[in-house]
């Protein structure tokens, strides 16, 4: 078996893959080609192939997530694919070693993915971590949400890519959002293009909003202020008229949830995904902290994929910044899937009770308050 960067001849092979894997694709094929052949052009699309015949496939598009705040590349995995007569010859394994390996050599130091399936995932080190949420709301309650103020709202489209990055990262700096991410300003171009989508911008938010069998399906809003926030779900409330429900992918804590009037009951479909440090001492670094904490912490990792991570480690957080340096001695014991659930703001009692964090417990209580809170996605990848 030889792993080697994808070429453009490769693509049909992958197609076809992909088609056994997952079944047809839903849209137009030439979105992903668009997507495939971007992959390319940064060495983000690896193969593993028997022979001159492709066995299987991942991509790893290129994102910015904001963690506390702050953001920093991310290495998605998508596109996972393993030709039905080469499972089980442990070909999933090889690639995704490599993917880690890629994400690496790219300079990521973390690493996300929505999987298929966990074990292979959880096995080299992604562990669960947060989740799409998309709720169910009522087109009435929506309608009882009024404008406060005027605000100016216009139509958007391809040339509006990189405000729309602007935004995202203002509000979610703003917000201390843990999780999101953003797409490069290519794929923002493209996905303003689409022609059944409805696209409007503010000075401090947006919507991307669709109809899909008689109801609404709102795919992006994001807002700055209440007064945008009341402007734009006021836009899909009134646009809703003859819908039965409105689906909306929103963070757990979207301020829609205490604008409407009207909350009771509400329909909520989670879609998890799995989050991995491939760098502990950058993705510390990199990551946003809570201003008012001081900390100091002992973490001693074990991570048989990348021993550069195994050992014990000095975690130092202040002024909203943080730091990890190699240390003597032994911390709290984390597997990488533990810390990795950690950074992700999965609570320390759970990864004690669920065996990925042992040892002393001297240092719990730092570790919880410096990564504390729940990470989320509103995009799909």
């Amino acid at each position: 078996m030889e792993i080697r960067d994808l070429t453009s001849d490769d693509l049909e092979a992958v197609l076809d893959t992909r088609v056994r894997s997952f079944g047809p694709l839903d849209g137009d094929p030439e979105s992903w080609f668009a997507l495939a052949r971007a992959a390319l052009e940064q060495g983000r699309f690896l193969g593993v192939f028997d022979g001159s015949r492709l066995a299987a496939a991942a991509r790893l598009p290129g994102f910015t997530q904001w963690w506390h705040g702050r953001p920093q590349p991310m290495a998605g995995v998508a596109g996972v694919v393993v030709n039905p007569e080469d499972r089980g010859r442990g070909v999933g394994r090889q690639l995704m070693r490599a993917v880690l390996a890629r994400a690496a050599e790219l300079g990521e130091a973390v690493s996300a993915l929505y999987p298929a399936t966990t074990q292979i995932y959880r096995s080299l080190g992604w562990e669960h971590a947060g989740a799409e949420n998309a709720v169910t709301l009522s087109p009435e309650a929506l309608r009882t949400i009024r404008p406060t103020e005027p605000v100016k709202i216009r139509r958007m489209g391809p040339d509006d890519a990189a405000e729309v990055i602007a935004i995202l990262g203002r509000v979610h700096a703003a917000n201390r959002a843990s999780g999101p991410i953003c797409w490069d300003e290519s794929s923002w171009r493209r996905f303003l293009g689409a022609k059944d989508d409805f696209l409007y911008l503010a000075d401090d938010g947006f919507v991307a909003y669709s109809w899909e069998d008689g109801d609404i399906s709102v795919d992006n809003l994001v807002a700055g202020s209440e007064a945008t926030a009341r402007a734009l779900w006021s836009l899909v409330g009134t646009s809703s008229s003859i819908a039965t429900k409105v689906s909306a992918v929103v963070a757990p804590d979207d301020p829609v949830l205490w604008l409407l009037r009207e909350r009771t009951k509400e329909e909520l479909k989670q879609v998890r995904w799995m989050f991995r440090v491939v760098d502990v001492a950058e993705a510390v670094a990199r990551r946003g902290f809570p201003s008012v904490l001081s900390a100091d912490a002992l973490i001693t990792v074990d991570d048989p994929e990348r021993p550069a991570n195994t050992g014990t480690w000095r975690l130092e957080v202040s002024g909203g910044s943080g730091t990890a340096s190699a240390a003597e001695g032994e911390g709290a014991r984390f597997t990488v899937n533990g810390l990795s659930a950690l950074y992700a703001g999965v609570p320390v009692s759970t990864l004690r009770l669920s065996g990925m964090l042992s040892g002393t417990d001297a240092f719990d209580e730092a570790l919880a308050a410096a990564f504390a809170g729940p990470a989320h996605m509103i995009d799909y990848f």
